[in-house]
């Protein structure tokens, strides 16, 4: 058999052509990232120095000194997940990744289900990456202009707002004008975040052995043992946590129609981002349990008046007050650098399902210069911007319990591409042991462990005191909110059935499960 061909072609501004087998091309501009270039881009939007910043002290809450070793055991499904990715990419490598390859496995419903799991997750953390730029950036006037009412200025609504903004706004310029653009920007800002942090692991161990914290702790190989976690419901809250740390690494996959090699360099990337991405987690989160402990008072990182934000409280301690600046630095480095490469996956995976008539066709126009999704770009920052504006002002809870509930849809589109891949490459599971193990196992299980965690969410939502602590009718928000987002989908789902029936009957990009053979 022979490997189907998703490339680009030259002429391809808005619906390329089709062929036999439904992929299509997309206009968009080739070989412009390579596997260093993709790499980085991974990393960028996990946004690794923001993700500690905000977890580190409610995993440590959760689990205490186990904390490393739920950082451990989120890395496995993402990593087996990974794999499929990989895989998958191998066969058909199309922008639309989840969105089209589970239309290839599962049909045009699931697949389009599954590719709104993946939008509405984006449009919800761009939402928040927007708003944590924005506080770090006053944050970050007050310390260097040493004046408190410049930091101040974060808590004037009108003032974040219009600031969050304009965030928004330059990071869709950069996205509209192409990867070329982005990738320069983000080598200087990954490398940023990686050596603050490498400095911050090697300043917080020479605290932790000089003594200076009372609540130091001397490293013990059984932080790394999920085992020893106290309880299952505190070791399902902690891995939750774990999971939302590497979400993103997917964005390498999501520009592999730009990206040189586009076959096999996006697997490739994305396995390198993850290696890098729980490196750092293990290194920062060791260093700085050695350091403060995971108490839940002083400095400990499960204190509750610190643990959303465990970099402004041991930036002074750990790195002093000339360097802690750094900290705040990275922070906003990591969360501007995210929010400029989210609109990838976001954009791409529109203009791929607008591509194959699953959106309206407008959406599937490619810029005649930059060769980028133009529209869906800037359709994304707009309904960013939209988003944030509306809840901060109907209810900041509201914005909260929409972020607690992305959890959900994480888990939702991340499992459905994983079973997607068992499924699609089920005659080839009997060929090697190489295909069973990539292809069948390691998809399968992180599908698994992935609805495991999708149905205990679901669970624990229902309580009111998840997130916010406010309902509906006696009933979680974070519940309402996450399963209401995925109703809309079905909403829109049914809609765009009705003015695109073509794609809903499997006639536009057709499911199939050819046995593939893909030398490495």
């Amino acid at each position: 058999m022979t490997q189907l061909d998703a490339r680009p072609r030259a002429g391809d501004t808005v619906r390329g052509t089709a062929p036999a087998d439904g992929v299509r091309g997309k206009g968009l501009g080739g070989n412009s990232v390579g596997l260093m270039g993709s790499a980085v881009i991974g990393i960028s939007t996990v946004a690794p120095v923001y993700c500690l910043t905000s977890t580190l002290g409610s995993t440590a809450g959760e689990v205490g000194v186990q904390m490393p070793a739920v950082f451990l055991a989120g890395f496995l499904p993402m990593l087996l997940v990974a794999f499929a990715y990989r895989e998958l990419n191998k066969a058909m490598p199309d922008c639309g990744t989840s969105f089209t390859w589970t239309v290839k496995a599962f049909g045009p419903r699931i697949g389009w289900m599954c590719g709104w799991g993946l939008v509405i997750a984006t449009i919800i953390v761009l939402s928040n990456l927007a708003g944590v730029a924005t506080s770090y950036f006053w944050l970050l006037a007050g310390e260097i202009t040493g004046n408190d009412s410049i930091a101040a200025l974060d808590d004037n609504k009108p003032v974040h707002i219009l600031t969050c903004l304009a965030l928004i706004a330059v990071a869709t310029a950069i996205s509209y004008r192409g990867m070329t653009a982005t990738k320069g920007i983000q080598y200087a800002l990954v490398g940023l975040q990686l050596v603050v942090l490498a400095l911050f692991v090697a300043m917080a161990v020479q605290k932790s052995r000089s003594g200076e914290f009372a609540s130091s702790l001397d490293f013990s190989w059984s932080w790394l043992n999920p085992f020893a976690v106290q309880s299952f419901a505190a070791f399902t809250a902690g891995l939750s946590l774990s999971i939302f740390m590497f979400w993103g690494w997917d964005a390498c996959l999501t520009a592999n129609e730009e990206t040189t090699g586009s076959e096999k360099t996006p697997g490739r990337a994305a396995l390198i981002a993850m290696v890098v991405l729980v490196g750092s987690y293990l290194a920062t989160g060791v260093a700085a349990q050695m350091a403060v402990g995971s108490g839940t008072s002083g400095l400990g990182l499960a204190n509750p008046g610190t643990s959303d934000n465990v970099f402004a409280a041991l930036a002074g301690p750990v790195m002093g007050p000339g360097l802690g600046i750094l900290l705040f630095v990275a922070v906003l480095a990591s969360a501007a650098a995210s929010l400029q490469t989210t609109f990838i996956p976001v954009a791409r995976t529109v203009l791929a399902m607008s591509t194959y008539e699953a959106l309206p066709a407008s959406y599937s126009r490619v810029h005649p210069r930059f060769r980028t999704p133009g529209r869906a770009t800037v359709t994304a920052g707009v309904a960013t911007g939209v988003f944030y504006t509306v809840m901060t002002l109907v209810s900041e809870h509201v914005l909260v319990d929409t972020i607690y509930a992305l959890g959900l849809m994480i888990c939702f589109y991340y499992a459905l591409t994983a079973f997607a891949c068992a499924w699609f490459f089920r005659a080839d599971l009997t060929r090697s042991f190489r295909d069973l193990v990539f292809k069948g196992l390691f998809p399968g299980v992180g599908g698994i462990l992935l609805t495991a965690v999708f149905g205990k969410t679901l669970y624990d939502m229902w309580d009111p005191a998840y997130g916010s602590g406010s309902s509906v009718f006696g009933v979680g928000s974070v519940f309402v909110i996450g399963v209401g987002l995925l109703l809309l989908g079905v909403v829109l789902m049914l809609v765009m059935q009705r003015r695109s029936p073509a794609f809903f009957r499997g006639e536009v990009l057709t499911k199939e499960t050819p046995a593939l053979v893909v030398e490495d």
